[in-house]
């Protein structure tokens, strides 16, 4: 064994990572997405004038928030054992993601003032008007770099795929670690890529929180 940085292990590395990013980008995309219109809807519902709805929803919503995402994965991929893993860790990270996504739109919802809904009422605008004319697009753009912040947070957390066979860049860099004894190498290599991947992003997160705080 070579007790320093093996430059040519890294190199033959390098491009199955590359691919297993691949497999991470399209996780943390799609179960973004996933979680963004999950959540909107979580966070409409919760303000349904009947508890028949909202309590339902609570009760969901506690129950995932308080099981840990590797326990969700794991449940989920041993009852759906015909679908495919990936797509089972795309949809338990955006529902997973979507209880704190809710909370988001949520604030962003109360932070409208009372003044629009009261005009809205005024104009007698529908519910469904007042909402999509109103309220939604007020929302969205308040919320935006939160969202961003948990997109980023997804992308950290997709590793955890792993134990479901997702074939992900973590799984890429365990399995030709163990395969050529290269751990340092590989294991470096996806650090870096998630700090290249991640840290412009965070930045750009930032920046549009400022931008729209004034």
């Amino acid at each position: 064994m070579n007790d320093g940085f093996d430059w040519n292990a890294a190199g033959e590395a390098l491009p199955l990572l590359l691919q297993g990013f691949k497999v991470t980008l399209l996780a943390t995309v799609l179960g973004t997405l996933v979680a963004a219109v999950l959540g909107l809807a979580i966070a409409v519902a919760g303000r349904a004038p009947t508890r028949f709805v909202t309590v339902p929803v609570k009760a969901v919503m506690e129950f995932i928030r308080s099981t840990p995402l590797l326990v969700q994965l794991v449940g989920a991929a041993a009852v759906f054992t015909s679908v495919e893993p990936l797509t089972i860790g795309i949809v338990v990270l955006g529902v997973h993601y979507a209880t704190y996504t809710s909370e988001v739109y949520r604030a962003g919802i109360d932070a409208v003032p009372k003044g629009q809904w009261e005009a809205c009422r005024a104009l007698s605008l529908t519910p469904r008007r007042t909402w999509q004319a109103v309220i939604l697009p007020q929302t969205v753009r308040n919320v935006l770099p939160a969202l961003g912040n948990y997109a980023i947070s997804m992308f950290k957390e997709t590793p955890s795929l792993a134990v479901i066979t997702v074939q992900e860049m973590v799984f890429e860099a365990r399995t030709y670690g163990g395969d050529h004894f290269a751990y340092t190498e590989v294991f470096t290599l996806a650090g870096l890529v998630f700090l290249v991947a991640s840290y412009p992003t965070s930045l750009l997160m930032r920046k549009l929180e400022k931008r729209l705080g004034h």
